[in-house]
């Protein structure tokens, strides 16, 4: 897949038309049990607690509560399910590191998390949200490990890329890309996104419309 750069006009323009349908909050998952019956494609968003996946999504449907935001570590307990007339499916996963909760209730998140990376044969890319300012740290590395170990397509998106000035996000995401060398899993090309000002959320629904268009052949 090409870098955001690379993206012609009629792949943007797949993006949009992706996402200006009505996107809506289908279902959350708490335990194996209840995970949806398989439906098309899926794309998941992961990444640490607090680092803007909510947002993220909001902003590649354009509405503004569809995903729940919060100041709060963890808040996201659950694998959310968000559908529109389409054959794709976007999740919300729960944020790992750091999270307002029991161990126990985590340590069930993990269980979830592990069975649905394992089993889940139509999840086309994970897309692992990383934060701008700080880049890939420690805690990311159990998440990057597990979807390698899976062999789930993934990727780096980085977010509040707003943040940087262009030369420091320049060498934040070179950095990121040869951290990511050695994973074969990774996809090696990053997208930088703000959901605040907007940027690179045109690229991400056109990587994802592309995903959909490939798996859809």
């Amino acid at each position: 897949m090409p870098t955001a750069a690379e993206f012609s006009a009629d792949e943007i323009e797949a993006g949009r038309r992706l996402f200006a349908r009505e996107w809506r909050f289908s279902l959350a998952a708490s335990s194996p049990a209840t995970l949806p019956a398989k439906r098309g494609i899926e794309v998941a968003f992961a990444g640490r607690s607090n680092v803007g996946k909510s947002s993220l999504i909001n902003a590649i449907t354009g509405r503004k509560t569809l995903a729940r935001t919060s100041n709060t570590p963890g808040r996201t307990q659950e694998l959310l399910f968000f559908r529109a007339d389409t054959p794709l499916t976007l999740v919300d996963m729960p944020g790992y590191g750091f999270a307002a909760a029991p161990k126990q209730k985590v340590k069930e998140w993990t269980a979830l998390i592990d069975e649905y990376l394992r089993s889940r044969s139509n999840l086309a890319r994970v897309f692992v949200l990383v934060d701008a300012r700080h880049g890939l740290k420690t805690t990311d590395t159990p998440a990057l490990a597990a979807l390698g170990e899976a062999a789930v397509s993934h990727q780096i998106v980085l977010t509040k890329s707003d943040a940087l000035p262009a030369a420091e996000l320049a060498e934040r995401i070179a950095a990121t890309q040869a951290a990511l060398a050695r994973r074969p899993a990774a996809f090696p090309d990053i997208i930088a996104t703000s959901a605040r000002k907007g940027t690179g959320i045109a690229e991400l629904r056109a990587a994802i419309a592309r995903l959909l268009s490939e798996r859809s052949r």
